[in-house]
């Protein structure tokens, strides 16, 4: 007879591991995104130098995200991951050896286009192995507890990268940031892989082995609405890059407000993503993702309405906790209606559609705040979101009518 599955997700074998294995990663990486912006600029005083930064990172993972994903769907993925996260470890080094040595801004590119070539593998190979080491009936649960113990790692993070860099300086951080990243990779071994399918042999040409994630998820009507409408919605509704000037200019609570009203979304997406981890649900899944798309979409304009610091602090809430959601009912209807066979390149695909979200939301929302005003650029923004979505409900039927997650199997989400 098979082995009971234990009742709470955390007691199953090797998920402790792998989420501990993830937080001393995240750490890393948000303390070494905090730190090395803050010493690009420090070295030129450009604030350019920071859009440099983003860019040094962002084009690699663009450019190798789906020979990533198609090397993840032929390969071990946890030995994958631990390559990746070794090459991550390795810019760590790196950049400790250059901020000792005080060496020339061009050297820190070059190492961020190396961590981008690693970061490149490392979300699709996370998103892909955590069904091999779950069982079916608890991986909603898996996706619950993961998404919110990473998003607190998420925000702790850059606030322990900063207290580091007052006491240490580059030194100490990138130090702390090598050993994270050695400390993950270490534990990986200790994470067994029990629910990996046997691998299938695959398109013979790579053309046709990259391409294959975009037509699987182009027909399947579940996976496509589900991953276009986070994109749209996001791209459209995100006002995370306008809190800056709502601090400033329409609430007037200075930089202590703005930190505060950073963390409220954070907060709000904790707080579901808790309780989500503890009390996952499983019915009506489709049309409570569109609710929580339309209820972010709501939040959001009532933050853009607002001139009042504790409304928007509010709303902000609000919209962090239907985010986590939508994240968890997307992320789950992702993995349910993807064959092991196909998730390294699905995954692949997902990261860019997410990736493409935030920077390409922030950067509408920055130029259309510049062409119309804040308050009008969000409350653009917001209904935009709201007809997105009301208009995804009317086009992806198969999606609004998905009531359980098992329901997404990949035999039914064609």
């Amino acid at each position: 007879m098979p082995a009971a599955v234990p009742a709470s997700v955390y007691r199953l074998p090797g998920f402790l591991p792998f989420l501990v294995a993830r937080v001393v990663v995240v750490f890393a990486v948000q303390i070494q995104a905090i730190v090395v912006a803050w010493q690009v600029y420090d070295l030129t005083r450009d604030p350019l130098s920071l859009a440099y930064v983003g860019l040094a990172q962002f084009i690699p993972m663009l450019l190798l995200l789906m020979p990533a994903g198609d090397l993840i769907d032929r390969f071990d993925r946890k030995l994958i991951l631990m390559l990746s996260w070794l090459v991550e470890g390795v810019c760590a080094a790196a950049l400790l050896w250059l901020s000792l040595s005080e060496a020339a801004v061009s050297w820190y590119y070059a190492v961020l286009v190396l961590y981008g070539c690693g970061r490149a593998f490392t979300g699709p190979a996370l998103s892909s192995l955590l069904p091999q080491i779950v069982p079916r009936e608890r991986l909603a649960a898996a996706i619950a507890a993961n998404s919110m113990i990473m998003r607190g790692a998420t925000i702790s993070g850059p606030v322990l990268g900063g207290g580091l860099y007052a006491i240490g300086g580059g030194g100490l951080t990138y130090s702390v940031c090598l050993v994270c990243f050695l400390i993950g990779t270490a534990l990986l071994p200790l994470v067994p892989v029990r629910y990996a399918e046997k691998m299938q042999a695959l398109e013979a040409t790579a053309w046709a082995r990259f391409t294959a994630g975009i037509h699987f998820i182009r027909t399947r009507p579940i996976i496509l609405g589900t991953i276009s409408l986070d994109l749209f919605a996001v791209l459209l509704g995100g006002v995370v890059a306008l809190l800056p000037i709502y601090a400033q200019e329409v609430l007037e609570v200075g930089p202590t407000g703005l930190g505060l009203l950073r963390s409220a979304m954070a907060i709000g997406e904790v707080t579901v993503g808790l309780y989500l981890s503890v009390r996952p649900f499983n019915r009506h899944v489709g049309l409570v993702m569109f609710a929580a798309v339309a209820l972010f979409g709501v939040a959001n304009l009532v933050f853009a309405l607002s001139s009042l610091f504790w409304l928007s602090f509010a709303a902000l809430v609000v919209a962090g906790g239907a985010d986590m959601v939508s994240m968890y009912i997307r992320s789950s209807l992702v993995q349910f209606s993807t064959p092991d066979a196909m998730r390294g390149r699905v995954n692949a695909v997902n990261m860019l559609f997410i990736g493409s979200s935030n920077e390409l939301g922030e950067f509408r929302a920055g130029t259309s705040a510049a062409w119309f005003g804040v308050v009008p650029a969000a409350l653009i923004g917001c209904a935009c979101t709201l007809a997105v979505t009301g208009g995804w409900m009317l086009g992806f039927k198969s999606l609004r009518r998905v009531d359980r997650f098992e329901d997404a199997s990949p035999s039914k989400a064609a």
